[in-house]
């Protein structure tokens, strides 16, 4: 009796934290996060699918520092990095988390636009009201309708792992290259080294880190309830980059298998789904796609006001009234009509700027993660929560790793490559 009950207030415990976690993971499958892991199968095949466990492992040991953190501190990623390296350094940390968040903004609404053309409606018409709908459900909810809403959003991923099954993939091809690296000569295919970082920057993005800690703060976690948050944050993680290795396995299987290796519009990446749906498989394509845009272009936003009110010292939290916390608010919303107004330009590259934004993500991530490893290991802030040596390892090494492939990708430009 007592075991059951045990397992009872275990239970119970682990959905009065869920939340954060999930949502922060899962809003990398968002409309960038798709058309990068789609344009990575239809370019590249099976090439790719290597990355997905180590960045897993990755995404997994950051994630779960900035959850801790913000359990033992009570405070928000930007905050701590105020009160700890000054005033100076935070500010040029968020102009620069601003300017990169404004292409992950401006990506979504990519997203929106695309998915509703397949249904023939103009984005002249569709982006402002979903512009509209993106404001409100934060300003006028409060936290935890606001954290049901994206919680439901982040369950159709599963559509895109029903994707992966119907396109009758070469199981062993893509299972044996998830785990062996491909040879040195996939490494000097054109576009392979800034895909790579694409699909590194939008499984690891700096906004993440900063959401993630936020919404643990704003939702009450301690120290008491850390383990079960731990839970809710490696279950995103994992569940998240699932369902990329089944949209690159997808697009490999369908689009680079007869020939369809650039990706140019929505209309494009909806072909993989055809044998799961098809002549629907449009507007199964269409649905998700909108979903993941509509869910990320309320969060992204969102995640840009919390990191730059809690660094700069201002009110913040969709707990909050409009007048409790208008600064916080007052960016949501320019954010929101500067990223939709963008996308109403005529003849943008869609697809183009969210792979894009991607690239960028990976190239900003090693600062963030720097700020992140010298916070934790620090004695007097973190007490015994500070890192292990495997942690340690596993984040100094992603870290190195990205701000190498950064380099090397610099230098290509460079060389002209």
């Amino acid at each position: 009796m007592k075991f059951l009950k045990s397992w009872k207030a275990r239970i119970l415990l682990f959905f009065a934290v869920v939340g954060p976690g999930f949502i922060t993971a899962n809003v990398d499958n968002d409309a960038n996060g798709i058309y990068t892991y789609s344009a990575a199968g239809a370019q590249f095949g099976h090439l790719l699918l290597w990355t997905l466990i180590p960045v897993t492992v990755a995404l997994i040991v950051v994630q779960e520092i900035c959850a801790r953190m913000g359990a033992v501190t009570g405070k928000g990623l930007s905050d701590l990095i105020r009160e700890e390296f000054g005033f100076r350094i935070t500010f040029f940390m968020m102009i620069g988390i601003l300017i990169i968040n404004f292409g992950n903004v401006v990506g979504e609404f990519a997203g929106i636009a695309g998915s509703l053309e397949l249904f023939g409606l103009s984005k002249y018409v569709t982006v402002p009201i979903c512009a509209v709908i993106v404001w409100l459900i934060p300003v006028k909810g409060h936290y935890k309708s606001v954290e049901k809403v994206f919680l439901a959003a982040s369950f159709f991923y599963v559509t895109y792992i029903i994707a992966g099954f119907f396109a009758k993939p070469a199981w062993i091809d893509a299972l044996v290259l998830t785990v062996k690296p491909p040879p040195r000569a996939a490494f000097m295919l054109p576009g392979y080294l800034y895909m790579a970082i694409a699909v590194v920057g939008t499984t690891i993005a700096p906004w993440m880190q900063f959401y993630l800690q936020s919404s643990i703060v704003e939702k009450g976690v301690t120290k008491r309830q850390y383990k079960a948050s731990q839970i809710d944050v490696i279950a995103g993680c994992v569940f998240t980059d699932i369902v990329a290795w089944f949209i690159i396995v997808a697009c490999a299987a369908t689009l680079y298998v007869h020939g369809y290796h650039n990706i140019a519009d929505a209309k494009d990446a909806a072909q993989a789904l055809r044998p799961l749906a098809g002549d629907y498989a449009y507007i199964l394509f269409a649905v998700g796609l909108f979903n993941a845009s509509l869910f990320a272009a309320s969060i992204l936003p969102l995640s840009t006001a919390y990191t730059v009110c809690e660094g700069l010292g201002f009110e913040s939290g969709v707990g909050k009234k409009f007048s409790e916390a208008p600064v916080f608010y007052w960016l949501y919303t320019i954010l929101i009509m500067a990223g939709a107004g963008f996308i109403l330009f005529p003849d943008l590259p869609l697809v183009k700027i969210s792979i894009l934004s991607q690239v960028i993500n990976g190239i900003a991530i090693p600062p963030v993660l720097i700020f992140m490893l010298l916070l934790v290991n620090k004695k007097e802030l973190m007490g015994d929560f500070v890192n292990s040596r495997i942690y340690n390892a596993v984040a100094w090494t992603t870290t190195v790793v990205m701000t190498v492939l950064a380099l090397a990708y610099c230098w290509t430009l460079r060389s002209g490559g």
